[in-house]
Order: C-alpha cells, then sequence, then structure tokens
C-alpha cells in the first residue's frame, strides 16, 4: 500500500503542474478557471502529504485522502473540461479527504 501511496501523491504533483499551467494558458471562464484553481491546489498541497503518509505507514489514513482526492478532482475537471456533472461526487470527496486528515490526526495522537 505504500508504494500505491508514493506513486499517488507523485501522479497528483505531476497533475497539479499540469493544471496549473492549463489554467494559465487556455483562457477558461472565470467560474471554470476559480474551479480548476481549486483542482490544482488540493492536489498541490496532497501531493507531498500522500508520500509523507506513506513513509510514515498510516495508509487508511493515506487512502482516504487518495481516494477522495480522486473523487473530488475527478468530479470537478469533468465539470470544467466537459461540462459533465457527476452530481454529489466532489462532495463526497471532499468529506473522505477531511476524514483521511481526520484519521490521522487521530493516528498521531495515538503514536506518540
Amino acid at each position: 500500500m505504500s508504494h500505491a501511496l508514493k506513486v499517488a501523491g507523485c501522479l497528483a504533483g505531476f497533475l497539479a503542474v499540469l493544471f496549473a499551467a492549463a489554467g494559465a494558458h487556455l483562457g477558461l471562464g472565470e467560474a471554470e478557471g476559480r474551479m480548476l484553481a481549486s483542482v490544482t491546489m488540493l492536489l498541490g498541497f496532497h501531493a507531498p502529504a500522500l508520500i509523507a503518509v506513506a513513509l510514515w505507514g498510516a495508509w487508511r489514513g493515506g487512502l482516504l485522502l487518495g481516494l477522495g482526492l480522486g473523487l473530488f478532482s475527478l468530479a470537478v475537471l469533468l465539470r470544467v473540461f466537459a461540462g459533465i456533472s457527476l452530481g454529489p461526487v466532489a462532495p463526497i470527496g471532499g468529506f473522505a479527504m477531511m476524514g483521511g486528515w481526520l484519521w490521522l490526526g487521530v493516528m498521531a495522537l495515538r503514536r506518540r
């Protein structure tokens, strides 16, 4: 599992740079640009977090972070680039990321 989390962290970092460049050069509308910026920010913040979690060995928290990030990003990116709404998938992904951070907090308290 730790290998998969490291790979996911590297992929998230790559996608953060890719979508930052896309946002700078594609000339998206204001709303689409804000949505893309949100995805870019979350991918960039979570990339090193996923790698750190893999090194720490807290794979359950990392799994929640990674799945949540994937769901959120997919839903928003489909909305930005294809106009397709996946309904509540983005908020579900957001809640999964929040759950992952809470799980990691609990693990940090337990591993003092």
